[in-house]
C-alpha cells in the first residue's frame, strides 16, 4: 500500500504516516458510541420506583373505567313511564298521548290527524293510524272508550237555567232627585237634570206623560221610561189662586206673565175665586190654560 501511494500520489513517509494517522483516527470516533454501549455497566434499577410506577399505572386504569362507566350511564336513554287509563282519542291531547306512551312526534300526528276532519268511529279504527304499532294498539285497545253521538249531544247542550230578567227599580218621580233618576235605565245624568228642572217650573208632575215636555224626551225615549216611574200627586205644590202673586207662576210654562196679571187684578176687581169655572170669566185666559193649572191650583178665602 505504501508503495502504491508513492508511486500514485508521491506520499513521502511522513506524509504517509499522518494520513495513516488521520485513518486510525476517524475509525476510532465511528466505532466508540458502539463499544461504549457495550463496556458501560448497567445500572441497578430502583424496586421501589418500579413499584410505584406499576400503581400508577393501575390507577389510570381504573379512572379511565370510571370515566366510560359514567359515560354510558350519562348518556342512557331514559325509560318512558306509561299510565293507563280510560280515554277517547277522538277528545284528549298531546299530553294524555304521550302519558300513554307516545312520543310528542306521534301524538302530534293524531292531532293532525283529527283536526284534517278524521274521526275514530271504534276502537279498530286506531290501527290504522301508522304512529301506533300493533303491540302499543293491543296496550291500549282495552282503554279506549269513544262516546257515541248522543253522548256528545247531551254533553255538548246542558241545559241551562231559565234567564230571569231582573225586576226594574220603580222611582217616584216627584221626590226623586237626580242621583235616583239617574237609576232608571235610558235616564242618564243629563235627563235627570232636565227632569228635575222641568218639574221645579211646574210644581211637579201630576201624570206620566208630561214626561214628554222635557227637553229631549220623544215618545219613543217616554216609552222606554214609563213602566220605569210612578206618580205621587201629594207631592205636587199647590197655589191658592186667591192668594197668589205674579211671582208665584214665575217661569211656569203653562200660563204667560200678560195671562197671570189678567188673573190677578180680576180677583182684586171681583173678589176671590170660589171654582175653577170662575177663572172662565177672565178672558184672557184659554180653555186650554185652564185645564194645564188645574191639578196646581186650590181656592182658599
Amino acid at each position: 500500500m505504501k508503495r502504491w501511494l508513492n508511486n500514485n500520489f508521491g506520499f513521502t513517509k511522513g506524509e504517509f504516516n499522518g494520513v495513516l494517522a488521520l485513518l486510525v483516527l476517524i475509525l476510532l470516533i465511528t466505532l466508540f458510541p458502539y463499544i461504549y454501549s457495550l463496556v458501560k455497566p448497567e445500572e441497578p434499577v430502583d424496586e421501589e420506583e418500579q413499584l410505584a410506577v406499576l400503581k400508577l399505572s393501575a390507577l389510570n386504569s381504573k379512572d379511565t373505567s370510571r370515566l366510560k362507566i359514567h359515560h354510558r350511564v350519562e348518556y342512557k336513554p331514559k325509560t318512558r313511564i306509561k299510565e293507563r287509563f280510560i280515554f277517547d282519542p277522538n277528545t284528549i291531547g298531546s299530553a294524555e298521548w304521550q302519558k300513554l306512551g307516545l312520543s310528542a312526534r306521534q301524538a302530534q300526528a293524531i292531532l293532525t290527524y283529527r283536526s284534517r276532519g278524521g274521526q275514530f268511529r271504534k276502537t279498530e279504527d286506531l290501527r290504522k293510524m301508522y304512529t301506533i304499532s300493533d303491540r302499543m294498539y293491543a296496550e291500549l285497545a282495552p282503554y279506549v272508550h269513544i262516546k257515541n253521538k248522543a253522548e256528545q249531544q247531551n254533553r255538548a247542550f246542558v241545559p241551562r237555567p231559565a234567564f230571569v230578567k231582573p225586576a226594574l227599580k220603580v222611582i217616584e218621580l216627584n221626590g226623586a232627585d237626580t242621583t235616583e233618576l239617574d237609576l232608571i235605565k235610558g235616564v242618564g245624568m243629563t235627563f235627570a237634570n232636565r227632569i228635575v228642572k222641568y218639574r221645579n217650573r211646574i210644581g211637579g208632575f201630576y201624570k206620566k206623560e208630561q214626561l214628554m215636555e222635557v227637553f229631549g224626551i220623544d215618545s219613543v225615549k217616554y216609552l222606554e221610561l214609563k213602566d220605569q216611574v210612578r206618580i205621587d200627586e201629594t207631592k205636587i205644590r199647590k197655589i191658592n189662586i186667591n192668594t197668589a202673586g205674579v211671582e208665584d207662576f214665575k217661569n211656569n210654562p203653562y200660563i204667560r206673565y200678560k195671562q197671570v196679571n189678567a188673573m190677578v187684578q180680576y180677583r182684586k176687581q171681583h173678589g176671590n175665586y170660589k171654582e175653577l169655572a170662575d177663572l172662565s170669566r177672565v178672558a184672557i185666559l184659554t180653555p186650554e190654560t185652564i185645564a194645564l193649572l188645574k191639578p196646581y191650583l186650590i181656592f182658599e178665602p
